[in-house]
């Protein structure tokens, strides 16, 4: 996802798609564990996708206090 599709997403979408995040980066990693992955960018990408969406989180968090 990219900055500008997450910012435009409410707090309670944001908390949901960081756990659907979460779950898609764990499951990456078992698979590549047990079997390479053909394309191993898509473990970073998910890394990336899961820090912009804790960031934005963190962000509003700092904001409403």
């Amino acid at each position: 996802m990219k900055n500008t599709d997450i910012v435009a997403l409410s707090t309670a979408e944001l908390q949901g798609k960081l756990k659907e995040e979460k779950d898609v980066l764990n499951k990456l990693k078992l698979n590549h564990s047990i079997s390479p992955l053909e394309n191993p960018i898509k473990i970073r990408d998910s890394r990336k996708s899961v820090a912009r969406v804790s960031t934005e989180l963190t962000k509003r968090n700092k904001a409403s206090k």
